[in-house]
């Protein structure tokens, strides 16, 4: 093999020169004298055209038959055509198979989840996959270069640790050469350290939830990103989140509108994500789940999602009419295939949201203050609203021992939780720290916990404390916000979940 092959992304730098891709097939199709083959090589697609005469009759036959995910090069002419994905194709004079592939298990026929998550290292190579693949590594660059450009420290924590972040019943125990110790649930207690000697630090990697839930919401696996500030308050964190969100958006908008348009993104919503975002206090909140207001808007709702779900009956309808007709040509058939796959997945998602809808209406009005926020609290306020959403000022009883009381209202803390619109719900949470020692060791007494354990996170508060805070950005989360994908296990390549781990 050489070097000398050129990337799909920039086929555009050579219009009417000869060029040799190398990727994997995608798709073909095409009869008699004409092949068209879609490959892929990891940058992009692009068509390539095979006429008989053009090449060898042996090669021709050969790539007539060539099986889906077969690997080759490409030799030919670029050429520009609107036509074409990525609006170049490449007339080819010649072609290698570097290895053919026969019987792939994804075909354009529709799969279930679990058939799906078992052939995961092949599901990547799909495009939609493909798309929310790269809109991560965006957002993920997007996260290292806010915090690095704006006078952040990167902080490693352990992955090991023998202290509760969160909730005690969520922790995974492993046996650590005889004593028993926790995967991490946050960084969070450890850069706090950290924050007082360098003043401003991120910590980023994977964290551990043993919860018991099976929402498309959850993974016991993800990725956090928790930077920590030190001399700052609950506005100095809300204006830092915003800035950062506002961030990520802007560079996905700016790298990847292409992978948004391909999977159905609302590119439209996105542009409008800049400061300032909605606030609301926890109060307010509770009295807009139990007032008239959420009553209204999820009976609108409901009718909304009745109307889609008939539209969308209708257009399952006419395709399947149609593959019935016959005499279609086998392109057309597997686009109609295609096609149907998708609505099918939204007809699915539509039926979810509407059997929902009045559990959500139910839960809603009968919310009682005191109790965190819910999954259909979260979703109904951020369907109220067409921007991220600040919920602050949560019950102390609801929320972590860390979390600094209100000095004016000793019944709620100093935090927040960030709400994604459209239903998406929580993808950042955060607080001011409590930095006065009696009162966090009397916090840590009160949720059962040991104060020896915590000694060090103790003297943090005995030697120069300061008035700090921070918070972590969910990465999968945010990714399925952004691309508008329901199923927060499409949002990583390689999922984790309480039923479900296959490779």
């Amino acid at each position: 093999m050489n070097n000398t092959h050129v990337a799909v992304n920039s086929l555009q730098e050579y219009d009417g020169k000869e060029v040799a891709l190398a990727g994997w097939l995608y798709n073909s199709r095409g009869s008699g004298k004409i092949q068209f083959l879609i490959i892929r090589d990891g940058t992009g697609l692009c068509q390539c055209v095979v006429e008989k005469g053009k090449v060898p009759d042996e090669l021709f036959g050969e790539l007539r038959h060539l099986g889906q995910e077969s690997s080759l090069t490409v030799t030919g002419t670029v050429r520009a055509d609107e036509r074409s994905v990525g609006g170049y194709e490449l007339a080819v004079t010649n072609a290698q198979i570097v290895s053919a592939s026969d019987g792939y298990p994804i075909t354009p026929k529709s799969h279930g989840v679990d058939f799906l998550l078992k052939h995961r290292h092949l599901h990547l190579r799909s495009q939609r996959q493909w798309c929310i693949g790269r809109v991560r590594h965006t957002i993920v660059d997007a996260i290292r270069r806010f915090f690095n450009d704006n006078g952040f420290v990167l902080i490693d924590t352990p992955i090991f640790t023998t202290i509760v972040g969160e909730d005690q019943q969520s922790l995974f125990e492993v046996d650590y050469f005889g004593t028993p110790l926790h995967l991490t649930q946050t960084g969070q207690l450890y850069v706090e350290s950290a924050a007082m000697s360098y003043g401003k630090v991120y910590c980023f990697g994977p964290t551990f939830r043993a919860e018991k839930s099976k929402t498309r919401r959850h993974l016991t696996e993800f990725w956090m990103v928790e930077p920590e500030v030190a001399f700052t308050d609950l506005d100095g964190l809300l204006e830092l989140a915003e800035n950062f969100v506002s961030f990520i958006v802007s560079q996905v908008l700016i790298n990847n509108r292409s992978d948004l348009d391909t999977i159905g993104a609302d590119t439209t919503t996105l542009e409008t994500i800049k400061p300032p975002f909605y606030r609301l206090t926890y109060t307010e909140v509770g009295s807009i789940l139990r007032g008239e207001k959420a009553k209204v808007f999820q009976a609108e709702q409901l009718r909304q999602l009745q109307d889609e779900r008939q539209q969308l009956e209708d257009k399952i309808a006419e395709f399947e009419a149609e593959q019935q007709a016959g005499q279609l040509k086998q392109w057309k058939k597997d686009k109609i295939a295609a096609e149907l796959i998708e609505l099918r997945g939204a007809l699915a998602e539509v039926n979810t949201r509407i059997e929902n809808n009045p559990k959500h209406a139910q839960l809603a009005a009968e919310f009682q203050w005191g109790e965190d926020l819910g999954g259909s609290d979260e979703t109904i306020i951020s369907q109220m609203h067409d921007k991220p959403v600040f919920v602050t000022h949560y019950p102390k009883q609801a929320k972590a021992f860390y979390m600094k009381t209100d000095t004016e209202n000793e019944k709620v803390v100093l935090n927040f939780d960030l709400l994604a619109p459209a239903g998406f719900g929580e993808i950042i949470g955060g607080s001011v720290r409590e930095d006065d020692y009696d009162r966090l060791l009397e916090r840590i007494k009160d949720q059962g916990l040991n104060p020896e354990t915590y000694e060090w996170y103790l003297d943090l508060r005995k030697y120069g404390s300061v008035p700090h805070g921070g918070f972590g950005l969910g990465v999968e989360r945010t990714v399925a916000w952004i691309t508008g994908e329901k199923h927060i296990r499409q949002c990583i390549p390689f999922p984790r979940m309480m039923d479900k781990v296959y490779i």
